[in-house]
């Protein structure tokens, strides 16, 4: 080979090692209340607030309030300044505020989306923008038909610059639909519909398929392994459960499990999941048959710092939030992932200054965001106290720093790790101390009923790798006052008691820790 030609390579081969990233800006839960204004009757800020006072609202908006013009306006502008030529954004719904539905129509809806659209346009006017609809953006809140109605076919025509033909009709008949990524050859955007499966969806009680978007789905995916191409889907609500609420499901356990298997199915062409709801900063993480993590699910925090009236759920606020993914152009890989937020106290007694909360890589210690990371992420937070009050700040966005106890994180850990319901519940029926004793060992054990002897199994095992009988057995020996067995450490005398640890700090109202 010549010179000139190994150069050549060597060049090459230099670029493709460190070729930029491409980066896509994920938005979702903006909740637009036009009803905020500035009173001195703190109970009459907004509508979303079902009457709770406002005591600190300011022109940025207020923690029992959903976002004010202004903040949507402060988070767009945001979003232009720190990132302004994005390869494309996300953006996943839930657009009007948190209020009663005889407050709100089919119209108001859809002006709210259109006011919402406009201005995403105005400021990115030539970014391809990828929406799916949220509970919100329809009326009533949560009854998203499995047919074709008037808010599909009104926002599909608010939507036709980002939506090819074929797009448009699918998402007239069931709100979903999917596209080239980037246009590009070998990627590809799949947009569903989730409200489908709520489990506060009525208009879907009894249906095997809504709409058919799992056999679509099933078909999209299937073309795509066909085709080399590989994919990110995006929604609104997820599948599992919520972080702050133990055991509060969203999707029913028949659409729950159908979503389940067809991640599983398709994960060898899925590179991200990018969802919202939650209002929060997590992630779900999704596993082979072998515990293998094969998928994991990226849930945005909301620009809305609205605090929910979910009943247990105890300051459940947050600071608005937008996010910047950053992927491998080549293979859609995602690489790492930078939170921005506006803290909104400060922002209404100062200056509205978004900043960045964190990067991902750099707050976690991992290479990039694959599944693998992030099952590493989820192990340094279900084992490293550190660690998982890094993340429960995260999680609200900065807002709450109380610290994270024992059972909180028993909710969190298990929320990112268990997103099947039945293996859940394995958990579910159990004292929060009881789980955070099988957390706490870090050590598998196997009960042997028919000796009544408990043996160590093994230790430093992976907290996934646990199989169910061998929690099943950890639950038998941590619920010491029902089994008169006592727990033992590595080393330690069976006899030894070790018994449940004694709580740590933090505020505790009921089963749920703030």
């Amino acid at each position: 080979m010549s010179a000139a030609r190994l150069l050549l390579l060597s060049y090459l081969l230099f670029k493709e090692a460190h070729a930029q990233p491409g980066s896509f800006w994920h938005i979702t839960d903006l909740h637009l209340d036009r009803t905020y204004n500035l009173t001195d009757a703190p109970e009459l800020v907004c509508a979303s607030s079902n009457k709770r006072p406002a005591a600190n609202a300011g022109k940025f908006g207020d923690y029992v309030c959903d976002s004010s013009w202004h903040l949507i306006n402060s988070t767009v502008y945001a979003m232009k300044a720190i990132l302004p030529d994005p390869d494309f954004i996300v953006w996943t719904g839930d657009n009007t505020p948190h209020v009663p539905d005889e407050d709100l129509g089919d119209e108001e809806v859809l002006n709210i989306i259109s006011n919402l659209t406009h201005i995403i346009k105005q400021v990115f006017p030539r970014t391809k923008v990828y929406s799916a609809l949220g509970n919100h953006d329809y009326h009533p809140k949560s009854q998203l038909p499995a047919r074709p109605n008037h808010i599909y076919n009104q926002t599909a025509a608010m939507w036709q610059d980002w939506l090819d033909p074929e797009s448009q009709e699918t998402f007239k008949r069931g709100g979903y639909y999917t596209e080239k990524l980037l246009s590009r050859t070998g990627f590809r955007m799949l947009v569903l519909n989730t409200n489908l499966y709520s489990d506060h969806n009525n208009l879907t009680v009894g249906m095997d398929d809504p709409a058919g978007q799992f056999l679509w789905a099933d078909r999209v995916l299937s073309e795509a392994a066909d085709n080399k191409e590989k994919v990110y889907v995006i929604g609104h609500i997820p599948p599992g459960f919520f972080e702050k609420k133990r055991g509060k499901p969203w999707f029913t356990p028949e659409f729950n499990q159908k979503y389940l298997d067809l991640i599983q199915k398709h994960h060898s062409v899925i590179l991200g999941q990018f969802f919202g709801h939650h209002h929060t900063d997590s992630f779900r993480m999704f596993y082979s048959a072998e515990d293998s993590p094969i998928g994991t699910m990226f849930l945005s925090p909301g620009v809305t710092p609205w605090k929910t009236t979910l009943p247990g759920v105890v300051d459940g606020a947050n600071n608005p939030g937008i996010r910047v993914f950053e992927y491998d152009p080549q293979t859609l890989l995602v690489k790492d992932v930078v939170t921005h937020y506006l803290n909104l106290t400060y922002a209404n007694v100062a200056r509205g200054r978004w900043e960045k909360e964190y990067r991902l890589t750099e707050s976690f210690r991992v290479p990039d965001a694959s599944p693998a990371s992030m099952h590493q992420v989820l192990e340094l937070i279900a084992n490293n106290h550190r660690y998982l009050q890094k993340y429960y700040e995260f999680n609200s966005v900065s807002y709450d720093r109380t610290e994270c106890n024992r059972d909180c994180r028993v909710d969190h850990v298990c929320a990112a790790r268990q997103v099947d319901f039945n293996s859940s519940n394995l958990y579910d029926s159990l004292p929060h101390s009881t789980v955070g004793c099988i957390l706490d060992h870090g050590i598998a054990w196997k009960y042997n009923r028919g000796t009544e002897t408990v043996r160590k199994k093994r230790s430093n095992i992976s907290f996934r790798q646990w199989k169910t009988s061998e929690i099943k057995g950890l639950m038998i020996l941590c619920v010491d006052q029902v089994t008169r067995l006592k727990m033992f450490k590595v080393g330690e005398h069976p006899e030894g008691s070790a018994g449940v640890y004694p709580q740590r700090g933090g505020r505790q109202q009921g089963n749920v820790i703030r």
